[in-house]
């Protein structure tokens, strides 16, 4: 992998959980690769009353667990040499004098502000990098999501933001998009010409993509209270998987040829009526029981949460998109805290075979199904009907199987890492263009609003199962059945 050119990362909200978990091992991992340039450095910048031993000291504690074998002391040492620390205020301009010092002796190199904080703090901390003249042309910003609670608010930060960085500098980040499998699956549909023919609705029955989470709110009530599992994850993460299975091939991989490709599928969501909210949605929270045969409290017995709480810790929805490619089929998103097992994937249901040749006996009624598994481990699965050892006719399900593990013995990129690297070299690519965010914000604002005019509490699920019933219903009314239910 080639070295960057030189750069200088700031990190706001440096001390934080994303920096230490993420943001830092994913630098690490670049200056023990050698694509960090040795002149580059990373400046983080947070409340904490720090000097810089003692931030080096907090970070080697905390991001060690997150390094595993990957870790060593003298790469570390070498990575520590890069980072410098910065005590302050973000949303104060008068703290900005230490970092403007630092950033004035290369005002020539790339500048990628990552804004690793609450998103109330952007419009402040733009306007102080603004202010302080630390915005140049190389300048580019990162920001987390959530981005707003709703479309209105979306937009006042994207406008806020974008007064002081053009949209060509603003870098929307959503992780999936960085991850292996996601990359994969455009390489399996755009460098391959085996499945373009069947995937389309003449051939393809029904897609579910699947979130799922064992973890529940771990500690932060009072930000769940405010935001819930359609917020946190289906408006963004679920509907940008949407996206790159559904989207028409682009013309290039220039990033805006594929992001109106992306925008296109957003646009052409079939929009939600009140009545539709009914039948096509499921919210649900969970209530104790066991994870990994360890009990759990319920989500309403969390810490900052009200004991009367109408926040959804699972979503399941039913999308369908309006266009001569996808008319008529299914796309199933759904998403939840406290499941069984930590797992994303995207399930490509295939029709069944018109005419079963073989006779009922010996036809399993399984169709084609490919399995593109982004966690826990990262592989895709081709299932498919195979004849089994023996004198009858009789058909049985095997899979073609596809573990990068096995196949690619190179390390594999974690997702933050990459995206960290596009960032680095303005690769607009995986990252969300404003009208995508806005598009996507337009088609779940009617289920918000519904779900607020409904009195109605999520239904219950029990911690360490796969949601409330109505779930299961809400694909039984298609004659169809979850993954795991199938």
């Amino acid at each position: 992998m080639k070295s960057l050119p030189d750069v200088d990362m700031v990190l706001f909200g440096g001390t934080g959980d994303l920096a230490m978990r993420k943001l830092l091992p994913a630098l690490y991992q670049q200056v023990k690769t050698g694509t960090l340039s040795t002149a580059s450095r990373i400046l983080a910048a947070a409340r904490k009353p720090l000097d810089r031993a003692g931030f080096l000291a907090l970070a080697e504690a905390t991001c060690r667990p997150f390094l595993g074998d990957a870790f060593d002391a003298e790469t570390w040492a070498a990575f520590a040499e890069r980072v410098h620390y910065f005590p302050m205020d973000a949303v104060q301009a008068e703290s900005y004098g230490p970092l403007a010092e630092a950033l004035g002796q290369h005002p020539e190199r790339v500048r990628v502000f990552y804004y690793s904080t609450s998103p109330d703090f952007f419009a402040a901390m733009s306007a102080n990098l603004g202010a302080a003249g630390l915005i140049t042309t190389q300048s580019r910003v990162v920001v987390e999501k959530p981005l707003g609670h709703d479309l209105h608010s979306s937009r006042e930060i994207n406008d806020a933001v974008g007064q002081h960085f053009t949209e060509r500098q603003i870098f929307r980040i959503d992780h999936y998009l960085g991850k292996e499998p996601v990359q994969n699956l455009l390489a399996l549909r755009f460098g391959n010409v085996l499945f373009e023919p069947l995937w389309r609705r003449e051939w393809v029955q029904d897609v579910q993509i699947t979130v799922a989470e064992q973890l529940g709110v771990e500690g932060r009530g009072d930000f769940y209270e405010g935001t819930g599992a359609l917020r946190d994850m289906l408006q963004n993460h679920l509907l940008q998987l949407l996206c790159i299975v559904a989207m028409e091939p682009p013309t290039s991989s220039d990033p805006d040829a594929v992001r109106d490709e992306k925008l296109k599928v957003l646009r052409s969501l079939k929009p939600f009526r009140p009545q539709d909210v009914a039948t096509k949605t499921v919210r649900g929270q969970y209530k104790a029981g066991a994870v990994a045969s360890q009990p759990v409290i319920g989500y309403a017995e969390e810490a900052g949460v009200a004991p009367d709480s109408r926040t959804e810790t699972f979503v399941a929805v039913k999308a369908e998109i309006d266009t001569w490619r996808w008319a008529g089929v299914p796309f199933f998103l759904r998403s939840g805290k406290r499941m069984p097992e930590k797992l994303a994937e995207i399930v490509v249901n295939f029709r069944p075979v018109p005419h079963p040749i073989f006779g009922e006996a010996h036809h399993t009624n399984r169709a084609n199904r490919l399995i593109i598994r982004m966690q826990p481990d990262e592989s895709m699965r081709l299932y498919l009907e195979a004849k089994q050892p023996g004198d009858a006719m009789a058909l049985h399900p095997v899979n073609l199987n596809l573990d990068f593990a096995e196949s690619f013995k190179a390390r594999r990129l974690e997702a933050y890492e990459r995206l960290l690297l596009d960032a680095m070299r303005g690769k607009l690519t995986l990252f969300v263009r404003r009208d995508e965010q806005e598009a996507a914000w337009r088609w779940v604002e009617p289920i918000l609003d519904s779900w607020a005019a409904n009195e109605d509490r999520p239904k219950f699920y029990t911690a360490g199962s796969w949601g409330p019933a109505a779930s299961s219903a809400l694909l039984s009314r298609d004659g169809l059945a979850w993954n795991e239910e199938d």
